[in-house]
């Protein structure tokens, strides 16, 4: 691109940096007295640029907060729902009713952001689990790559299984949320099976007693686990494993319990 090109381009980029600075302005215009009551026109008058940028405040009043809730034009952008929920003064009830409105991945970033109250991640978690069922297959396995850990162990009960199988690499995947899924009635053949072969998770000792409770895991596999545990863990895991009762017996009689 010449000279001539990119004149008008950077035109424009300057414009539009222009009218952002001026809405940050705006939004910072709005607070700048905390003594004062909030205009309830110069909040109404901000762009999503100029509410995004006044909720990067940590400081702002619930009444500000309100005003920004009540600035239609704003609220319609789903970034400022997410960034208004988010803010450590919004009132739980109103956090709790916009989380209701996000999309999929707004809810999985939401869940995710430091600074946001433990309560309120759960409840994004748990909007997110409630949603497994009804949303698209690619959208599931973004999830199971980069969604929080609680996410992660719903999606390893998924019926496809190379989503079960990306949501076990997950890294905030955790070995209770593992162990928890195997457990389930509706743990799947093949995501046992996977776990059991897994290079993280076969080896740790708990979640190796849990593939010994579990009615799927094969037979080698529960010999290979068997062996390394004390006898008295061992008989009192089998008393009340879910193993075929030839598998358990065959265990016992060849490691003498």
């Amino acid at each position: 691109m010449d000279l001539e090109e990119m004149g008008p381009a950077h035109a424009r980029l300057s414009q539009a940096e222009s009218k952002v600075s001026d809405q940050a302005g705006v939004a910072q215009s709005a607070v700048a007295d905390a003594g004062a009551s909030p205009d309830d026109d110069l909040i109404s008058s901000l762009n999503e640029d100029g509410v995004l940028a006044l909720l990067k405040r940590r400081d702002l009043t619930p009444e500000i907060l309100e005003l920004v809730s009540q600035n239609s034009a704003a609220m319609k952008s789903h970034k400022v729902g997410v960034a208004l929920a988010a803010h450590p003064r919004t009132p739980r009830h109103f956090a709790l009713r916009l989380l209701r409105q996000f999309y999929t991945f707004d809810l999985m970033q939401f869940a995710m952001r430091p600074a946001v109250a433990a309560d309120l991640k759960h409840a994004a978690d748990q909007q997110l689990a409630a949603r497994l069922e009804s949303i698209t297959l690619g959208e599931r396995l973004t999830l199971a790559r980069r969604a929080s850990g609680t996410v992660a162990a719903e999606l390893l009960l998924d019926k496809e299984s190379r989503i079960s199988h990306t949501a076990l690499e997950n890294a905030r995947l955790t070995e209770a949320g593992v162990i928890r899924a195997l457990m389930r009635p509706a743990a799947r053949v093949t995501f046992v099976e996977a776990v059991c072969r897994h290079p993280k998770w076969s080896v740790r000792r708990e979640i190796r007693l849990a593939l010994l409770r579990s009615p799927h895991t094969p037979l080698a596999r529960a010999l290979e686990f068997a062996r390394k545990l004390p006898p008295p863990l061992l008989r009192d895991t089998l008393h009340t494993s879910q193993l075929p009762e030839k598998v358990k017996a065959y265990l016992r009689t060849e490691l003498d319990i």
